[in-house]
């Protein structure tokens, strides 16, 4: 049970970090502390099964506000875009073949789809 409820602090604390970053601005950070934050609710999941009705009730009922929390935090984060339109800048100092084409990256948006 302890080891439980340490990783449902852990969380926690992860989370709470999480929303200090997006309020900073911090988007980047925010989504790796809130990625923590869920590979340990996973963790949790993952030992549902073997834990007692009793400890399900107490780690349940902790569980769900802090879910709730990653969600929340998670939503209020921007999702990353790309350009879709301009042309490509070469760089001068950059070695180039006379005659080839300048090098373009396909620009997606984070759930891969390219931007309107």
């Amino acid at each position: 049970m302890d080891a439980h409820l340490k990783l449902l602090a852990e969380a926690g604390l992860a989370v709470g970090a999480a929303e200090e970053a997006v309020e900073e601005s911090a988007y980047g950070a925010a989504r790796d502390l809130l990625d923590v934050a869920e590979a340990h609710l996973a963790t949790l999941r993952a030992a549902w099964p073997e834990m007692s009705t009793a400890e399900r009730g107490i780690v349940g009922k902790a569980a769900k506000p802090v879910a709730e929390r990653v969600a929340e935090a998670a939503r209020r984060i921007p999702k990353r875009t790309a350009l879709s339109e301009g042309a490509p800048e070469v760089d001068p100092d950059e070695d180039v073949e006379p005659g080839a084409a300048p090098v373009v990256t396909d620009h997606r948006t984070d759930d891969g789809t390219p931007p309107a």
